[in-house]
């Protein structure tokens, strides 16, 4: 029974980060929370893989890691530090797009400074994209964020036209 459920659901809105004059995503945020009952999920990219399919790409993982050096409170810093641990090659909510389309976890409540998502804690999986891969208006995202038990999450979005830098996905 506990591997047919999902580990892993979604925390409240998934939003964007957008370029308004280029009409195209540059980095997507999910808030992820263990499922009520759920058992703790190790995060780590040894045992943790996120799929990545739009119109016009698909990769098996995307997944760079994870950040377990403290909270961040928004995307930009989240995006800094990654940057600064090598998984990007830019920071696209201040810079531009990186080289390659990557997918990192960051926690905005971790009670035990770990990799490990315990009840009650919180994190978001954001995924930076290449400057080629950019999703735009009516694109489809889909992620399946694959767990070591349970049913993967699967995030699936319908791209709305950007008309600001933050862009409510629901």
């Amino acid at each position: 029974m506990e591997e047919s459920s999902s580990a892993l659901e979604i925390a409240g809105k998934v939003t964007g980060s957008g370029h308004v004059t280029g009409g195209k995503l540059n980095v997507t945020a999910v808030p992820v929370k263990l499922a009520s009952g759920g058992s703790s999920v190790n995060l780590n990219s040894g045992t943790l893989a996120i799929k990545y399919y739009s119109n016009t790409v698909q990769y098996d993982n995307i997944y760079a890691g994870i950040l377990t050096n403290g909270i961040y409170t928004n995307l930009t810093s989240a995006m800094t530090a990654a940057k600064a641990a090598g998984w990007i090659s830019q920071n696209p909510v201040t810079e531009n797009n990186p080289n390659a389309t990557k997918a990192i976890i960051y926690f905005g409540v971790n009670r035990n400074n770990n990799a490990i998502l315990d009840q009650g804690e919180h994190a978001t999986i954001a995924i930076a994209y290449a400057n080629n891969e950019r999703p735009q208006a009516l694109d489809t995202i889909k992620a399946e964020v694959i767990v070591p038990t349970g049913s993967p999450l699967t995030i699936e979005r319908l791209i709305p036209n950007i008309t600001t830098s933050v862009v409510d996905l629901g």
